[in-house]
């Protein structure tokens, strides 16, 4: 069973941290502020590990803690949670208490680009996000599909236009060579990936296949991993037919795309 009330989980003293970390000041501090996801995304092991039931630490606790980070001399975080809008209802909580707090922090997170709305990623900015990972996956509908994402393509455009009015910093994510994919379906996801006009954009090719997934039993299915094969030692999805032009591919263009990294 999973715990359902993070804060009576303790928090790592800052105070204890930040003696070792005294050289790297500007480095951001990790924050999860929640555990669980309701999303069926068809590659993604966080529903086995945390469950599918949202459970988050309160407001203020996370805010109390950030407040002793900063009184140790640290004023840049990192929320590592999956979904940092899900629920939408939290996220705006936390920014309003960070915002009443007047902590002098910048940060960044990860985004689940459907259903964001202008008051959210205004309320992102006034508490001090400068950066977004922005994790659509794909610039193809069919393949958005295929990983049981929740959202469109428009929606990943309005999310996008939504943090670049707001001077939020965009970092997009790509994973290519899932099922399905095909030497069309990569040019396409990198034609509406330029069209947004991102700060940077990672590539990931072939994506990492973990247990209790549904990207695990397709590849199961096509002789690509066996039943008893151990997945603590990475093993790649890779749609057939890519290899090795996928990764030619990519690194070929990698001089002309300067925001692009793998």
């Amino acid at each position: 069973s999973f715990i359902k009330d993070l804060d009576t989980l303790p928090l790592p003293d800052p105070a204890l941290l930040a003696r070792s970390l005294s050289g790297a000041r500007n480095a951001p501090v990790p924050i999860q502020t929640r555990r669980g996801c309701p999303m069926s995304c068809s590659y993604c092991s966080t529903p086995t590990i945390e469950g599918r039931n949202v459970r988050w630490r309160s407001p203020e606790s996370v805010v109390d803690w950030i407040r002793r980070w900063v009184a140790e001399g640290f004023h840049n975080f990192y929320f590592v949670d999956n979904t940092f809008n899900l629920p939408p209802s939290y996220a705006m909580q936390l920014c309003s208490h960070i915002i009443e707090a007047g902590l002098d922090i910048s940060w960044r997170c990860i985004l689940y680009p459907g259903g964001l709305s202008e008051k959210l990623i205004g309320m992102l900015a006034r508490a001090g996000c400068r950066e977004v990972s922005l994790g659509f996956e794909s610039g193809v509908g069919s393949m958005i599909h295929l990983m049981k994402k929740q959202f469109t393509l428009a929606e990943v455009r309005a999310a996008s236009e939504l943090l670049r009015r707001h001077n939020i910093r965009r970092m997009g994510f790509l994973l290519l060579g899932g099922p399905g994919e095909t030497r069309e379906t990569v040019e396409e996801s990198l034609t509406f990936a330029d069209s947004l006009e991102l700060e940077s954009l990672r590539i990931s090719i072939g994506i990492r296949i973990y247990p209790n997934t549904d990207i695990a039993r397709r590849a199961r299915e096509e002789g690509m991993i066996s039943s008893e094969q151990d997945l603590l030692f990475p093993r790649f999805y890779l749609a057939r037919g890519l290899e090795p032009w996928l990764y030619d591919t990519i690194v070929q263009r990698l001089p002309a795309n300067p925001t692009w990294t793998l």
